[in-house]
């Protein structure tokens, strides 16, 4: 079976407001980040499937005829999604040598290609291919960068697949799937995360599949129709994440609850009238009182305090982004910030051993791309391997 070439990409996500409120049953908003995970498939005539990792130094192949071995009866070839093969997991796990449950990068990204891969071209004809994935986010920073390697692996071997059609036309740069086949994509890439998390929430995938903005309340993932662009700073202290939660007084859980409700107002209120300085003074101080109240949770961290500070001494506004304890926070950019405000609070943050990246938040979710698309830098990594 020979498959066609393609490029896709989907991207991070960062939590708005909600963290840690959502899991006692308020809302949380969730936002694609404009830092994508790359995925560019190709065929070969080797006789071989591989993936490339240049993230982390991987380079994995194998021979059809080993992967073939792999199949069982259950494994015919369905656009449907189903439960877990768990036969399946349990002989690939024996294949790569997973010995015990605690899985690397490596090998949870290794697993999951290569169940997405049997399970969508089942007994049939295994096309020789090769995967290249390489992202713009950090791993294990809470930013779903697990859940973009998921969408991208989805999307691309659907369509290799034929499962869905390639939305990309001769004339086209980009192009987006119906919502049919996004449905699909997600609920593939939901799989993928199964394998990789065990218990997700669904809600990283979900961002990666559509983008923009998703509304996440008591297990419903509700995705957003009009949001606008906003620049942001994104911090990742280098700190590890810690997903301690104390016990709370329910009037906070209101507040934050309170504060994700007139955020997801505020910003719908952004794409139907004049955007203007008011706007941004609300977003403000609902980062402000947002960032107080996960303090009061006890899930800041001084490294997130100082983030804080440094942004506040040059007129910024920041909160923790996901668990905290450490881990990433988010700082919002008003249209008019000066570009040497910027740079100079980039600097001021790295000075601190920082990562910081100026990006935005609201982009669209998975898409495929032609070479033409992407940006040089990225396609010349992708086209080393």
């Amino acid at each position: 079976m020979q498959v066609k070439e393609c490029i896709v990409s989907a991207p991070g996500k960062a939590i708005l407001h909600g963290e840690h409120a959502v899991v006692h049953g308020k809302v949380a908003l969730a936002v694609s980040l404009n830092l994508r995970t790359y995925l560019w498939l190709k065929p070969s005539s080797t006789g071989k499937v591989g993936i490339n990792l240049p993230n982390i130094d991987t380079f994995i192949s194998w021979d059809l005829s080993e992967l073939k071995q792999l199949l069982h009866d259950s494994c015919a070839k369905t656009k449907e999604v189903k439960q877990l093969d768990a036969e399946l997991i349990k002989r690939l796990r024996e294949f790569i040598g997973v010995t015990n449950g605690n899985l690397d990068t490596r090998t949870m990204a290794t697993l999951s290609f290569l169940y997405m891969y049997l399970s969508l071209f089942g007994s049939g004809d295994l096309p020789s291919l090769t995967v290249t994935v390489w992202s713009e986010l950090p791993t294990g920073a809470g930013l779903g960068s697990s859940a973009a390697f998921s969408v991208c692996l989805a999307s691309a071997l659907l369509s290799a697949s034929g499962a869905i059609p390639t939305p990309l036309k001769d004339w086209d740069i980009t192009a987006r799937w119906s919502q049919e086949h996004m449905e699909l994509i997600n609920s593939w890439a939901f799989q993928g995360e199964m394998i990789i998390h065990g218990n997700p929430s669904g809600v990283d995938n979900a961002v990666g599949t559509w983008g923009g903005m998703l509304r996440f309340l008591s297990g419903k993932i509700i995705p957003l129709s009009r949001v606008p662009l906003l620049r942001i700073l994104l911090t990742n202290t280098k700190v590890p994440r810690s997903t301690k939660f104390p016990s709370i007084m329910y009037p906070v859980l209101e507040s934050v609850d309170a504060i994700s409700c007139t955020c997801e107002k505020t910003l719908s209120d952004m794409t139907s009238e004049p955007i203007t300085g008011e706007h941004y003074n609300v977003l403000e101080e609902l980062i402000d009182i947002n960032q107080h109240h996960l303090n009061v949770m006890g899930v800041g961290h001084t490294a997130l305090d100082t983030l804080c500070s440094v942004t506040l001494a040059r007129g910024l506004h920041s909160k923790l982004t996901g668990a905290g304890g450490g881990g990433c926070g988010i700082t919002l950019l008003r249209p008019e910030t000066d570009c040497l405000v910027i740079q100079n609070t980039i600097q001021d943050l790295q000075s601190f051993g920082f990562d910081c990246w100026e990006t935005s938040i609201g982009g669209p979710g998975v898409q495929q791309h032609s070479p033409h698309s992407v940006k040089e830098e990225i396609l010349e990594v992708l086209n080393l391997y």
